[in-house]
C-alpha cells in the first residue's frame, strides 16, 4: 500500500506553519504522539526505578518498552540494546571500551566516506594506544567506497573497522555485510554508523554483519537519543569503568547516570508511529514496520527522482555530487560560482528548509576535495511532490 500522507502529515504540528523540510539528515521533525509520549512519561507518576510505587513501575516500564521497541527495529535482542546521550557519545565510549585491550602496532580500519562521529573518536583512541590508522578510500567518479584500498588496509593486526552503513552528505551506502565478513575474516570486529541508514531502511544488525551498530532517533521521528545495538554475548565481554553500586548486568553496565525515562518513551512512541505508516502492515511490531518501511522507501524514491529530474534541468549551473548506484534519497549539490548558504538564505525566505555546510562530513569533503559549504536536500516520511517542486523552483529562481 502507498502512504497515506495527508493522515501522515496531520500528526506533525510544525508542518502547520507551511515550510517544506529538507532537513531530514540532521534530524526529523516530531509527531504528536512522541511528543505526547514524552510529556505523559515527564510528568508521571515517575521516580527512579524500582517495583514498590507507581512511581517507580513507571520508570521501569519506560525502560522495558524501550529496549522491547529497539530489538524490533534493529533485530537484536533486547538486552542488547544500550541507550546513549547521542551516537557521537556512543562511539566515543565504546572505542574507549574497546581501545583497553589495544597495543603498539594493532590497527584499526577507517573509511573516508564517514561522518566524523565514527573517524574522531577511533583516531583518538587509536592515538593513545599507539594503534595504527588505516583507510578505505572513496572512488571519486562513482562516490562509492574503493573496496581494493579496504583490501590493502586489512591485515591480520586490524581490531576495528569502523564504516557507515550509508553517507549523511552523499547518500553512499557501501556493502556492509561485504565488508563485515572480510573483516571477521581477518578477526576484527565491525562498528556501523548507522544513523543515516536507519532513517530509509529497516534494520537487520545480524544480516549487516555488524558487532555494533548505532543509530539516532531524531533522525526519524524521535527524540534527542543514541541507540547502540550489539549481541548481549559480546556486550558481556566488554568491562567499562563504571561506579562501584552501579548495575554490572548488560546493558546497564554502559548506561551512566539515570536514564532519561521521558526520552526513552518518546524514542519508543517514534518505532511505533513508523510501525503504523502502512496501516496494513502485519500482525507483530516487527512485520509492520517491515512493511511501513518498504512503503516508505518507494515514496522516497519516487521524490528523490523527481528532484534528480529537475536538478538535472538546471545544466552546468549546479553539480550534484550524489551519484552511487545504492544511495539514500539525500542529495549534496553545489552551484556554480554560487555560495550555497546563499541558496539557504533564499530557500529559507520562500518557506523551504534546505541546510548549507559540510554537515561534519570532513573526510568526504577533503578526499572529494568538495566545496564547503554545499547544499543539502534530504527526503523525510512526511515530504510531499509539493515540497518537492517548491524546493526546484526556489533553486531555480536563486540561479
Amino acid at each position: 500500500m502507498a502512504i497515506d500522507l495527508t493522515a501522515l502529515r496531520a500528526h506533525f504540528p510544525s508542518l502547520d506553519t507551511g515550510l517544506a523540510f529538507f532537513d531530514g539528515p540532521g534530524g526529523t521533525q516530531t509527531p504528536r504522539p512522541v511528543a505526547e509520549a514524552v510529556a505523559a512519561t515527564l510528568t508521571g507518576p515517575l521516580s527512579n526505578r524500582g517495583t514498590v510505587s507507581a512511581s517507580e513501575v513507571n520508570a521501569e516500564r519506560a525502560v522495558a518498552d524501550f529496549r522491547a521497541a529497539y530489538a524490533d527495529l534493529l533485530h537484536v535482542p533486547a538486552n542488547g540494546v544500550v541507550h546513549g546521550r547521542s551516537a557521537t557519545q556512543l562511539t566515543y565510549d565504546f572505542s574507549r571500551h574497546l581501545a583497553k585491550t589495544w597495543t603498539p602496532g594493532d590497527e584499526i580500519v577507517l573509511s573516508r566516506l564517514d561522518h566524523d562521529a565514527n573517524v574522531r573518536p577511533w583516531i583518538q583512541a587509536a592515538e593513545r594506544a599507539g594503534a595504527t590508522v588505516r583507510w578505505i578510500e572513496i572512488d571519486p567518479e562513482t562516490t562509492e567506497l574503493d573496496l581494493d584500498s579496504y583490501e590493502r588496509a586489512l591485515t591480520s593486526r586490524t581490531r576495528v573497522v569502523a564504516v557507515t552503513a550509508a553517507s549523511n552528505v552523499l547518500g553512499t551506502k557501501p556493502p556492509v555485510r561485504r565488508i563485515a565478513d572480510r573483516a571477521h575474516e581477518a578477526g576484527a570486529l565491525v562498528y556501523v554508523d548507522g544513523v543515516h541508514y536507519a532513517a530509509h531502511h529497516l534494520v537487520d544488525v545480524p544480516a549487516l554483519g555488524a558487532d555494533m551498530f548505532v543509530c539516532s532517533p531524531y533522525k526519524f521521528l524521535g527524540p534527542h537519543c543514541g541507540v547502540l545495538a550489539a549481541a548481549p554475548e559480546f556486550l558481556e565481554t566488554l568491562r567499562p569503568d563504571k561506579l562501584m553500586p552501579s548495575p554490572d548486568t548488560v546493558p546497564e553496565r554502559f548506561e551512566f547516570g539515570t536514564l532519561p525515562y521521558e526520552t526513552l518513551a518518546g524514542a519508543t512512541a517514534a518505532v511505533d508511529f513508523l510501525a503504523d505508516l502502512d496501516p496494513g502492515a502485519g500482525a507483530t511490531r516487527r512485520e509492520r514496520l517491515t512493511r511501513s518501511l518498504d512503503s516508505l522507501h518507494a515514496h522516497e524514491l519516487t521524490l528523490r527522482a523527481r528532484l534528480q529530474e529537475g536538478l538535472a534541468s538546471l545544466g552546468d549551473a549546479l553539480t550534484l555530487h550524489s551519484k552511487a548506484a545504492d544511495r539514500t534519497p539525500t542529495l549534496l549539490m553545489t552551484l556554480e560560482g554560487r555560495d550555497a548558504r546563499e541558496a539557504q538564505t533564499h530557500l529559507a525566505a520562500r518557506g523551504v528548509v534546505a541546510p548549507a555546510g559540510s554537515f561534519y562530513a570532513y573526510e568526504p569533503f577533503s578526499a572529494l576535495k568538495l566545496e564547503n559549504p554545499a547544499l543539502r536536500a534530504g527526503l523525510a516520511p512526511y515530504n510531499t511532490t509539493d515540497d518537492a517542486d517548491r524546493f526546484l523552483e526556489g533553486l531555480a529562481d536563486f540561479l
